[in-house]
This record gives C-alpha cells, structure tokens and sequence, in this order.
C-alpha cells in the first residue's frame, strides 16, 4: 500500500474515527485504526465493538485531489501514535508506505517515521446491515433531538437499559424519550420514512454524544438504517454505527400527568439565571435542591438554604400564575440542564402539586417536553 494525502483531511477523518476507538478493549487489534486504500480513495476505521466508525476520503472531491493512491492495500496502525503523528507533521501532504511484516512508514518533508502495524484481514468486519427500514432527518435536526434529550439518560449502569434514548417511529413521527427515572427529556419531529415504516429501538446515550460531536451542522439529509441490534447513520463520507441496548424502555406516558393545578409562565431567561444564582449556595449540600413559592401578581420565589453556607432568595417576576399555591422543591442541576433544552423566550410549567412531577415546555410548541420530579424537603 502507497498513498499521498493532504494532511488536513487525514487528520479529520483521524478525529472522527478516533471517538470509537478505546484503549479499554478486550480485543488488541481495536486499539488501532485500519487504513484501506483503493482507487477510489482512503476508508479509516475505528472501533470498539459497540460504536464503529468509518470515515471514506475520496480521491478526488469538487475538482481538488485529496489523494493519490500508488499502490492499493491496507494495514491495521495504533490510534495513538498514528493520530499524535499526523496532528505533529511539518507539510501539508503525508506519504504512507506499507512493507514488509506491515511495518509503514509516514513521511512529510524531512520527517519520517515507521510504525508497527498488523494484518486488517484481522480486523473485525464491520455489521452487515440489510437497509429495510430507512429513514431520513436533516442532520441539524438530529443534532437538536440529540442535545434535547441525550443529557437526561441515567449514569447508572443498574438499570442498563435508561442509559439510552428510546427512539420511536411511528405514523411518520419520531418520539425520542431519555429518562433516569428523576427526570425526563422527550422530542418529537415529523420524518420523512418509506412506506410507513415502525420501529422502537434504545440507542445508548455515549453512541449518541459521539455522533453529535462528529456531524456538521448543515441540513443536509442523513440516512438512518435500523436492525434489530444495530443502527446505522449514513451522513456523506462517514457511517456510525452503534449497537441497540437490549430490553423494554419503560412506558413513560403514564408518568406524564394530564391535569395541572398550578400553571406558571416565565421568561426562559430570567428563570435560568435565578436558578443559576440560587444553586451557588445549594451545591454545596449533597442535593442541590432550590425551592420555589408562587406569590401575589404572579411574582415567584426563588430561595436556597445551605445550613454551613448560607442562603439566597430571589424573586422572579413571572408572566403569568394561575391556578393555586405553591411550594416545592426540586435538583437546580435538572432545572438548569432542562431549560438550556427547551428553544424559545418564554416557558410554561405545569404542577400538580408539591411532590408530584411537574412538566417545562416552551410555549406554543408541541414537539419538546421535559419532566422533572421534586425533591421531598420537610
């Protein structure tokens, strides 16, 4: 194998497939990231058996070449050094040569260096996926469902299966659901899927935060392909793919109360920034809590009681109260994480009491919800 390529894009696609790759493997060779090269151009691949990613640089691209292939091949090179190596380059074009024993050799102007390789035929393939059940969502779209929901998964690997999102599709709609069984962050859009097509899968939230550090903001349409144990994001020159938790996602509609006895609308704001200052003083407590009272004119109290610390109250002017009286308490961190979600100047929170969960939304728009359940303080 022989090739020149321009530094630039080899670094990139080094980052992308790098975000796969784990030094924490039980198998050696996926500490390393295999390189093909053809007449077509150059496919790297990074896995860690659960997330893969393949990352294609073509020969040529809007007129310019990216690469010059000399001689067809492939070889399987220590992510580590590999990507520390390029990053470090002096030119702006690499040279890579496979030899004997799969030793290669990298060069750009004066620097040369030779890595160790292995065979890529000892490489394990990646998933064989039958594209049945496809789907399109402009990627920007995805982006957004991602940072609505991926933050509100559970940490705990107790109850594996709510360190994903549930992914619905049905009747042209995509529900995305992250739940950690404090709190809940649900995202809803209109798809654009072939012949009605249904699935309900969970996707874990790590393959999910990878994803979206990989994608660019535009809004182009990214193909999404579902099995039964594997997903697979098709965006130009990069496939991801990861592989489904097994098991049911808990029906979480029950857990989303119909009636309201308290409705409260606010400035996103203002609210934030209230909560922000109350939770200075609470984070030192083990539970971050902040309370909240309604009071007269539709103002709300925001207070904070940390007993070695001190405390803090505030009043927000609200836009509007309506229904009874309030107090409650609840985590200022899920508060926070909840309205930097939500899109829009004003929001509306619905209660049904003090030690029930309360619903956040932006107003006018049905497609985001979060719920969060208070915290019991006596």
């Amino acid at each position: 194998m022989k090739f020149i390529i321009q530094r630039d894009k080899l670094v990139q696609s080094v980052q992308d497939v790098l975000k796969a790759v784990s030094s924490r493997t039980t198998i050696p060779i996926l500490t390393g990231i295999k390189i093909v090269a053809t007449e077509e151009g150059v496919t790297l691949t990074g896995s860690d058996s659960d997330i893969s990613i393949e990352s294609f640089i073509p020969s040529e691209e809007d007129g310019t070449e990216n690469v010059e292939v000399k001689a067809s091949g492939s070889v399987v090179l220590q992510a580590r050094f590999f990507s520390e190596i390029i990053k470090k380059l002096p030119m702006d074009t690499v040279e890579l040569e496979v030899q004997n024993q799969f030793v290669t050799t990298i060069r750009s102007g004066k620097s040369e260096f030779n890595l160790n390789g292995q065979d890529a035929a000892e490489y394990p393939h990646l998933p064989q996926i039958e594209e049945d059940s496809v789907f399109k969502l402009p990627t920007d779209l995805l982006k957004n469902i991602i940072r609505q929901t991926v933050f509100a998964v559970s940490t705990s690997e107790t109850r594996p299966i709510l360190t994903g999102v549930n992914w619905k599709l049905e009747n042209h709609e995509l529900t995305c659901i992250a739940t950690d069984s404090h709190r809940l962050a649900l995202r809803k859009a209109k798809i654009d899927a072939e012949n009605n097509l249904a699935c309900n899968v969970v996707i874990p939230g790590k393959s999910l935060n990878e994803l979206n550090k990989i994608l660019d903001d535009t809004n182009e349409l990214l193909d999404i392909v579902i099995t039964d144990n594997q997903v697979l994001f098709k965006a130009k020159n990069i496939l991801f793919f990861s592989r489904l938790l097994d098991g049911n996602y808990p029906d979480t509609s029950r857990l989303i109360p119909a009636e309201s006895k308290t409705d409260i609308t606010v400035s996103t704001k203002d609210f934030l920034q209230a909560i922000d200052r109350a939770s200075l003083l609470a984070r030192e407590g083990r539970n971050n809590v902040v309370k909240l009272a309604t009071l007269e004119q539709s103002a709300l109290e925001i207070s904070s009681n940390s007993p070695e610390v001190g405390k803090v109250v505030e009043q927000v002017q609200g836009n509007s109260v309506e229904g009874e009286e309030l107090k409650i308490s609840f985590s200022a961190k899920y508060m926070m994480d909840a309205l930097k979600a939500l899109e829009g100047n004003e929001i509306l929170i619905n209660f049904t009491g003090a030690m029930r969960p309360f619903l956040i939304r932006t107003m006018h728009d049905d497609s985001m919800l979060q719920l969060i359940l208070p915290v019991r303080t006596y």
